[in-house]
This record gives structure tokens, sequence and C-alpha cells, in this order.
């Protein structure tokens, strides 16, 4: 992307957080902020541009707004730089928090949840009561044309922000989900780094099939969404008094604090350095998701005056003790525990022989004929898309279920490595099928400890059997030594004739797909192994999804 084509997309960010039109001294100041020395002729310029292409609309002499088509722009026309963003939004979301504790006036970070059923503000209440949130201070605003209800409730970020303006540096480090065993917390069992997604951590686990607040609510033993932050240990003392005083006017949510340089919860804290556990201000609305109730949930996004909150009830008890000090086995990322797996792949591409990595997905064996069916209606729609080859496996336990193995994209490293040819996972990503493709959101296989292909699936993101709008598929970007492009791309040309799903294969320094790679790299796109298993979901089919299982001779797979 050129620096021109950077700009307006800035230029788009800030036209997106007004609510009304904004002329070119105001986008020039704000711009500077960012870094951009743009005067108000050249922020002209691009405007005129971007009213061109219908990213803008000029409001008379009052200035610009942006349009539907602009915001979809802004959404998907820098996911690369959106992979940062996330981290440098929630730094600008701490240094925006201006509140007063002692005096509970100035600014919090919000997140503007919508509801659509009246009945979901009582269940809501019922949760806050519980203690499971960060404040019961909500700001509830109805509208009655459409019957939503928009439900803003205090993001775990005003605590950083507290912090910060106390001159207490935080280090948001991950998102994530935590076990509760007894009502005591005992390990986080997933997590993403906000460095490195352009998914908000938190939005990733904000589903039914990852949470169980209810069940910590009603049995003391469940899964709650929750995030991890660093903090120098020469502060701890000084974080420990404001976060009493934060709790005495009702912001809280801290689930634990750590010794100097001792892990909490799983998770590692250095040298020098406390590690804070606090309850992702989202849980109240995971709770309602799990009783299956729709609602659309948006993760600090805005800042909002203190006295616009107002608590939902007096009413709180704290249902959960001391965190474990039991010492928990470290939580590995989602990279960490494939590389095995890839060593292993010897897959010979001439003889088209030997183990690949495959993924085990389960369905029942009553509903396997339909199952294959959508398979293979689903490759015949797009065979550049979807990898043809799977194999059936006896489930290890249930006679009722049979397993689908389907190649894993992670196999492409292992044949590459196993011909001399460092390849290394860079990105598992959404891509849509847009002209050209584009990647619409990325997670780094080095950031999570949950496949994201398995995140995107769960949350019903994709659109692989669709006819109506560009499908939306699994994907993922591999990264790969420029000296050895010339064997690279012949090995990759002759895996993609026997049925390996390779989409692209990029030039140096060239944004495949837009997704980016290191200098002296080139990218490569590769389909994800879990595209077939994908469609089964979208036409209703009940299937178990399993990412990176076991090794599979390829000899024994099967073709549709």
């Amino acid at each position: 992307m050129s620096e021109s084509e950077h700009r307006m997309i800035e230029i788009l960010r800030v036209l997106a957080k007004q609510d009304k039109p904004t002329g070119s001294k105001l986008i020039a100041d704000e711009l500077k902020e960012k870094g951009f020395n743009l005067g108000e002729r050249a922020v002209r310029y691009h405007m005129q541009i971007l009213d061109e292409k219908g990213y803008t609309e000029k409001k008379g002499y009052s200035g610009r707004v942006i349009t539907d088509l602009g915001r979809e722009k802004l959404e998907k026309g820098l996911i690369y730089d959106q992979v940062d963003f996330i981290y440098s939004k929630f730094e600008e979301m701490i240094y925006l928090t201006d509140f007063l504790y002692m005096e509970q006036k100035g600014n919090v970070v919000v997140n503007t949840s919508t509801i659509y059923n009246e009945e979901s503000i009582n269940i809501m209440k019922e949760i806050f009561e519980s203690g499971l949130s960060v404040s019961p201070y909500v700001n509830i605003n109805e509208d009655k044309k459409t019957g939503e209800i928009e439900v803003t409730t205090i993001c775990g970020t005003t605590i950083d922000g507290v912090l910060l303006n106390e001159g207490i540096a935080t280090q948001p480090q991950y998102g994530g989900l935590l076990k509760i065993e007894n009502s005591q917390p005992v390990n986080f069992t997933e997590i993403i780094s906000y460095k490195k997604t352009s998914v908000t951590p938190l939005d990733a686990f904000a589903n039914s099939n990852l949470t169980s607040v209810l069940d910590v609510i009603t049995k003391g033993s469940g899964i709650i969404p929750a995030n991890f932050r660093l903090i120098p240990g020469i502060a701890k003392d000084k974080t420990l008094n404001i976060i009493h005083n934060l709790d005495k006017i009702g912001i809280g949510g801290v689930i634990g604090i750590s010794e100097e340089g001792k892990d909490l919860l799983g998770l590692p804290v250095p040298d020098g350095m406390v590690g804070i556990a606090i309850i992702g201000g989202i849980t109240p609305f995971c709770a309602i998701k799990e009783l299956g109730e729709e609602i659309d949930i948006k993760i600090a996004e805005e800042i909002r005056n203190f006295n616009t909150l107002k608590p939902i009830t007096s009413k709180i008890y704290s249902p959960l003790t001391a965190p474990s000090i039991e010492k928990q086995p470290k939580l590995p990322f989602l990279l960490s525990k494939s590389w095995n797996l890839i060593q292993q792949v010897d897959f010979n591409a001439q003889k088209q022989k030997g183990n690949i990595v495959a993924n085990v997905s389960y369905v029942n064996r009553n509903n396997l004929d339909e199952a294959l069916e959508i398979m293979e209606d689903a490759y015949n729609s797009n065979p550049k898309y979807i990898n043809p080859y799977y194999k059936l496996i006896d489930h290890p336990k249930d006679d009722n279920m049979i397993g689908i193995a389907t190649i894993c994209s992670l196999s492409i490293d292992g044949i590459l490595i196993k011909n001399g040819i460092m390849s290394n996972p860079k990105y598992s990503g959404l891509l849509e099928l847009s002209e050209p493709p584009l990647f619409i959101d990325l997670i780094s296989y080095n950031g999570t400890t949950l496949d994201p292909h398995k995140i995107f699936l769960s949350k019903n993101m994709t659109s692989i059997t669709s006819d109506d709008h560009p499908s939306k598929i699994l994907a993922s970007v591999k990264e790969i030594p420029y000296i050895t492009r010339d064997q690279a791309v012949e090995l990759l040309n002759m895996l993609d004739n026997i049925g390996f799903s390779i989409y692209k294969i990029g030039k140096p320094r060239e944004l495949v797909y837009n997704s980016k790679v290191d200098n002296y790299n080139f990218g490569v796109i590769t389909g994800g192994g879990l595209n077939s298993i994908g469609a089964i979901r979208e036409k209703g089919i009940n299937i178990e999804v399993k990412a990176i299982e076991t090794l599979l001779p390829f000899e024994e797979m099967n073709r549709l």
C-alpha cells in the first residue's frame, strides 16, 4: 500500500470518529497528532479522491462525512496495519481516561453493546449482582422505534487509565478465558496477545460455545473472559491502594495480583514485574449470549463521562475467592504446540506419499452422508479454494460419532522444511474473495493458544457456501526467505497441482492479499484445512471442530 493510500485510510479513521461533518483543518490537526505532517491543502486533495471513490461525501461548507462504503474500506483496506492498531487503540483509550476516582469525575472507557429483548435487562441485572463484572455502573438507552436497547458498561481498561494518571505504566498483554473451579480462579485456558491480532482478544472469545459464565454463578465452576496486564514491581503497593479505593466506589473486577516475578494463573510474569488479572468487562453480555439471546458486543469502543452512568444494582456479592497459588503449567502458543507435528511431516510430492498434518472434526454418523455431500458441493463450486481430500476416522470413545479428517495448512510448512526450505506460519485469517481477495481479519499463530480458524468458525464469520455476496473463507499466511524462492515456487506449484490449496505466491515486500511479511521474505497464501468443515456448519449440521490434531498418511485419504 502506497503512502498516499495510507494517508487516506487515516483520514477515513478521523472521519469515522466524528458524529458530524468535519473540515480539513480539524482533520489536518488530528493527523498531525498521529505523526502525519499533512497541511489543509493536502488534506483537501486527498478528500477529493475519497469523494470520487465514494468513501466520503461533502456536506456543503460544513465538511465531509464518511460513507458506508468508506467504513467498509476502513475495515478491510489496511488489515496488516489493523494488527498493530488494536493495541494502539487500547493505548489511546488508556491515555484519554481522565477519571478522578476520589471525586468520581471524568471520563472512563466503556463497552457499548446492543440487546434486542427487554427481558435481557433483568438477566443482566442478576449477572451484575453476582459480582462478575468490572462495575455495576451502566447506561441503558432504548430506541422505542426499533426495539434496540443500547447498554453501556465500564471496561477494565479504565483501571489502566486510572493507574497511568497516577504515574503507573501498565502493559496490556493478553485477553483470554479463565477457568474457575469451586469459586476459585485456577488458570487461563486460552489467550490471544493484544499485539498480534486484528480481532480484539475478548471479542474473539465472546461466544456461547467458549464461555460458561452462568455455570460459575450457579455451580461455582466454569469459564469466564479475563484480561492480563503487567506493571513494574516497585509500583505494586501504590497500585493495591488505588485498586482498593476504586473498589469502594464500584469499579473493580480485579481477580488476582501476583508477587513480583511470580507466574499468575498459568501466565508468566518477568522479573521485576507484577501480573494483574481483571475480569472481562463483557462478562455479563457473555452470560446473555449463553442463554441464546441476540446481542451485539462492542469492546472498548469509546470514552464516556462517568456521570452518564448509574448503578444497575446495589446488591453485589463476590462469588470468587483468591486465585490458586499452585503453579500451573505454562500455556504454550499455538505455533509452539504445532512445531513438533510440522517436524514429522514427510510427504513426498513426487510419489504423493507420506505423512501430513490433519484436522479431525466429529459428526454424528447419521449426518455423515449429508456432510460429505455438502463438502463435495463446496469443492465443486470453488475448487481453487477448497481442499478436496478427507479421511473418515472412528471416534475414540463414541460409536455414534465419526471423524472427518482434512489436510491442515501446516502440512505445507512441513513439506517445504523437509525439502530444505524454511517456512514460518505467520498468520491465520479470514479471507474475503473480493476482486482482488483481501484478508479482513488476521491473528498471529505465535500470538494465540487457540487455532484462529476455530475462532472464526465459532463466531459464524465464514460464508463458504453463500452465493449472495463475496465468500469469506479460511486462509493462512506463510513467510519464506526470498533466497529460496525459485525452489519454493517449483514445489508449491507441484503441491497446487496435487490439490493442496495454494492461493497466491507473493513477491518480496508485496502485500499479499493485504497481509504483510518481514523484509527479505515473500508471502504465500494457503487455504485453511477447515473450509470444508465450515461448509458443513453453515448448512446447520452439528460438527465438533478440531484443528491440528494428528499425522495421517496422505495416500490413505479419499478425494471428493
